[in-house]
């Protein structure tokens, strides 16, 4: 705050409170106007925000009783005391500063705009033998965004485990505070193992009438048996024959929560080959992932007789080529 602000303001009027106001009576009605004009009760209301800055202002100031008689020891030695354009002074506001000078005239300079402060400031930091107030000369410090005032309530943390398909559907949950009290969480479709949901203002309680703190969720999601999540997208892993992948076939492939959907598995299709089937994600207010079907060959455990004399036909006329030969090459460089 600038030292004119100081000589200007009467922060005792803006509070609406007497010189004498007992500390008690202080923090009252200053809680009072804070809830009044608090912005968050006042959203898009400019003059409430404006008197809100203005009424934390004067309560940070008198809130300090080292700031407090400083505050009016300036105000009883500079009433009336004014910084004029050009760089003039009036109504004895070298007088002022004179008693902060010891030894020497008290010189301000102008530069067609007033007086220069940040020289004024350090006369009186000089003068008070250090820091004036708890920032520059009497400047605020922390509070409601830098304007002073009430802190906010601590934030409380909790844990909570849903499964597969929650995260993926969204739900809402029932949990229990650290006073016992069971308190409702909206989960959003979409939300991830290790994502935090913070619900505003559910904490614990301002000490000094601020705001109160945060509850923050931490989400754990457990595994599903055959669904993995990729962002938006689902992936499983699907099992096919080697003569439905060899030869091509139709086959089904589960859908989280659906019905199963008819997959076109093209002849010649290799194992590990992803199968795109749009639409069938996760769906969130910002986008619907796709299902992502990996082909994986799965290999007969036992043969009889019969299968195995043709298989072994089958391996005297299919293709002499080697499928490692262009891995061995790529390994050698």
């Amino acid at each position: 705050m600038a030292s004119q602000d100081w000589f200007d303001k009467d922060f005792y009027k803006v509070l609406g409170v007497s010189k004498d106001v007992s500390e008690a009576d202080l923090k009252k009605t200053y809680r009072k106007l804070a809830r009044t004009y608090h912005p968050d009760s006042n959203q898009g209301d400019a003059a409430a925000e404006a008197k809100f800055k203005e009424v934390s202002e004067a309560y940070a100031v008198l809130s300090d009783k080292a700031q407090r008689e400083e505050y009016d020891q300036i105000r009883a030695m500079g009433s009336g005391a004014r910084f004029t354009a050009g760089g003039q002074s009036a109504g004895g506001f070298e007088d002022v500063f004179s008693q902060f000078n010891r030894g020497g005239n008290v010189r301000y300079q102008s530069s067609g705009g007033g007086a220069d402060y940040d020289d004024i400031f350090s006369m009186f930091e000089q003068a008070q033998g250090g820091r004036f107030g708890s920032g520059r000369f009497g400047q605020p410090s922390g509070g409601f965004r830098g304007y002073g005032g009430p802190t906010k309530g601590a934030d409380v943390t909790a844990r909570t485990t849903i499964d597969f398909v929650t995260a993926t559907k969204g739900e809402t949950i029932t949990l229990q505070g650290e006073d016992g009290k069971p308190f409702k969480v909206k989960i959003p479709a979409g939300v991830s193992d290790g994502q935090k949901i913070r619900l505003r203002g559910r904490g614990r309680a301002s000490a000094d009438g601020g705001e109160a703190g945060d509850i923050v969720v931490s989400i754990t999601v457990r595994p599903h048996p055959v669904f993995t999540r990729e962002g938006l997208n689902l992936r499983v892993t699907v099992p096919v024959t080697f003569t439905e992948a060899a030869l091509g076939a139709t086959i089904e492939v589960p859908t989280l929560g659906g019905e199963p959907v008819k997959l076109r598995v093209a002849p010649g299709t290799p194992s590990g080959r992803v199968l795109r089937v749009k639409g069938r994600g996760v769906e969130t207010p910002k986008g619907t992932g796709d299902l992502l079907a990996e082909v994986q060959i799965a290999v007969p455990a036992h043969l009889d007789d019969r299968a195995r004399e043709v298989l072994e036909q089958f391996q005297e006329l299919e293709p002499k080529e080697n499928p490692r030969a262009d891995l061995m090459a790529k390994a050698r460089g």
